[in-house]
């Protein structure tokens, strides 16, 4: 037995023994799950976005709890067991690469996207959109509701007709905010983050990741320009917003993220 497998079973092994012995353990279900699954998720996502590998394998570790916790929920409801779940990822692994398994051939990454997104429509799909989790967070929805039309074909030629569209979205927007019409102007706003997330796809940025390292950049020089109000005897409600600017751009001046 490798180590990898050795490893595996032991935490397959606690999992049995504390949903027979930890009355915290015991007391779990897939929903009462659901919600710390995500937040673990987005830990690890903070993990990737901050390039913290040590974050990462351990937000790893928490994310393979979940999911032997889940599996062994479901086999305790005689539902699947965990080797029915390995199996499953498995043998769609080996259907979805038959440039692998089989003998298609292909040329780049694109003609493996667009293979597998074949392979899902003769699955049983009805849309290429289908497979997209309606709870997705609105702009990652975005990202992968493009990158799903790209593979039948509905794409743009080139970043530079995207650019026009976003330019035109821009126009539409300020149309839509002389109406004074807010539900137009929320339309036509959502259009245009729609199509900078397109634009961002073209120059090969992930957006979210991009936005989340602004927030980040925004948090970080915030708290900064609060340290240095106080540390002036001030505090930022009382001061003037050209006052704000000097240190924030003093801030940015000095290459304090």
């Amino acid at each position: 037995m490798s180590k990898e497998a050795a490893a595996f079973d032991r935490l397959v092994e606690i999992m049995k023994e504390l949903r027979e012995k930890c009355p915290w353990d015991r007391k779990q279900t897939v929903q009462s799950l659901r919600q710390m699954t995500i937040e673990e998720t987005y830990e690890l996502a903070d993990s990737i976005t901050e390039n913290d590998w040590n974050g990462i394998r351990e937000e790893l570790g928490d994310m393979l709890l979940h999911i032997v916790f889940y599996a062994r929920i479901g086999e305790e409801e005689s539902r699947f067991t965990l080797q029915e779940v390995i199996d499953g990822i498995c043998e769609k692994l080996i259907a979805r690469h038959p440039h692998i398994y089989g003998d298609v051939k292909v040329n780049n990454e694109e003609d493996v996207k667009r293979n597998w997104e074949k392979l899902k429509m003769k699955e049983g799909k009805t849309s290429v959109l289908s497979g997209v989790p309606k709870a997705l967070p609105a702009m990652v929805k975005a990202m992968r509701l493009q990158e799903k039309a790209k593979q039948v074909g509905f794409e743009w030629e080139n970043k530079e007709q995207v650019w026009e569209k976003v330019e035109e979205e821009m126009g539409e927007l300020k149309e839509a905010i002389g109406t004074q019409s807010q539900e137009r102007i929320e339309d036509e706003f959502g259009d245009l983050v729609f199509s900078l997330i397109n634009y961002a796809r073209f120059l090969q940025v992930d957006a979210e990741n991009a936005l989340e390292r602004t927030n980040k950049k925004f948090i970080h020089r915030f708290t900064h320009m609060e340290q240095q109000a106080l540390s002036s005897g001030k505090d930022l409600k009382d001061m003037t917003l050209e006052e704000m600017d000097a240190i924030w751009n003093s801030i940015k001046q000095q290459g304090q993220l």
